[in-house]
């Protein structure tokens, strides 16, 4: 529906009020799901906020929403001076897509300024699921959350940060590197020398535990299945073809991906992959006619076409994030593979 929503109201009703009824909440009930809910401000009087999740009648949760197209950040301030009117613990500013928590970790009873959890319901983990049952109305606990609220604001934000260096790595941060690695002078020349090597030897990190894990994954089939071959050291290592396509390691690691899902019902060396400028194949006995699927990564997005109809007919298409979510897919993956046995 994201496309059609083009208001406010239209994103409270269409998502945010599903969101909180999923947890348990009846929206549709004011002594627990209050809509213009009043916070008075200092000298003004009147000021509401979108919805109150209230417990005792006092409110506990207090939500402000934006549209679905409009960023947040700039919107902060306002849901600042609300919490500081109330009895509320937590806070939560979203646009339907972005969800961000708040309580107050730094000062009593002022709300902080970055928040303790944040989350895309786009793009949603195992980790974050975790954190957004423990607001299910059934296992709503003020203590439990806050608790534990101050481990994750900072671990999000470590992980924010080595993320951020992974990707394109500070000068700041590299120079700390250098000074664990290399005894020389460090000049700026030196940190210049040193940036792209640092760069690369994150990424080879990443890619090396990556294959360790897709390794280890098809070593632990059962005693059966115990010859079964490994995925080789060399999918870390971006493959470049004499027509230049350009295997990437992405693609490679979506491979592996596949051969670890169907382990247990086809030999992995029968799962073999063809590149192509525009999607990469991945296909049983090195056979085109019994491509699986076929994986594209594109500015925008990335997904999985499956070879699960005839060329005429709607096949499906998946979308992810990373190569591993690919995984999430193994039981369409294992079928579509099935109909060429």
């Amino acid at each position: 529906m994201k496309e059609s929503i083009t208001t406010e109201e239209a994103t409270k009703t269409a998502i945010v009020m599903p969101f909180f009824q999923i947890l348990g909440y009846d929206v549709f009930n004011p002594m627990e799901f209050n809509p213009e809910f009043t916070a008075d401000v200092g000298i003004k009087k009147g000021e509401k906020v979108d919805y109150a999740i209230l417990s005792e009648g006092k409110p506990v949760i207090l939500i402000e929403c934006k549209g679905i197209t409009q960023t947040l950040t700039k919107h902060d301030s306002q849901l600042f001076r609300y919490f500081g009117t109330t009895t509320s613990k937590f806070s939560i500013l979203t646009n339907g897509i972005e969800y961000k928590f708040f309580t107050d970790l730094e000062e009593t009873n002022k709300m902080d300024v970055t928040p303790f959890f944040t989350f895309n319901i786009l793009d949603l983990r195992d980790i974050h699921i975790a954190e957004i049952a423990k607001f299910r109305k059934s296992t709503f606990d003020v203590d439990n959350i806050t608790s534990t609220a101050s481990e994750l604001k900072y671990l999000s934000a470590f992980k924010s940060y080595l993320s951020t260096q992974f990707d394109l790595p500070s000068e700041k941060f590299v120079k700390f590197m250098v000074n664990e690695i290399y005894d020389g002078v460090k000049t700026k020349s030196t940190i210049e020398k040193f940036t792209p090597i640092i760069h690369k030897g994150l990424k080879q990190l990443i890619n090396e535990q990556v294959n360790d894990k897709l390794n280890a994954a098809l070593k632990s089939t059962d005693d059966n299945k115990s010859n079964t071959p490994i995925v080789k050291e060399e999918i870390i290592e971006e493959i470049e073809s004499s027509d230049g396509i350009v295997t990437t390691n992405e693609e490679l690691e979506s491979y592996a991906v596949v051969r670890v899902a169907l382990r247990d019902d086809v030999d992995p060396e029968r799962i073999f992959y063809r590149d192509n400028k525009s999607y990469f194949n991945i296909m049983l006995d090195d056979n085109i006619r019994k491509w699986i699927l076929r994986v594209y990564f594109e500015k925008n997005r990335n997904f999985i076409v499956l070879n699960d109809a005839p060329k005429d007919k709607e096949r499906t298409i998946i979308e992810f994030v990373k190569p591993l979510d690919i995984l999430d897919s193994k039981d369409i993956i294992i079928k579509t593979t099935k109909q060429f046995l």
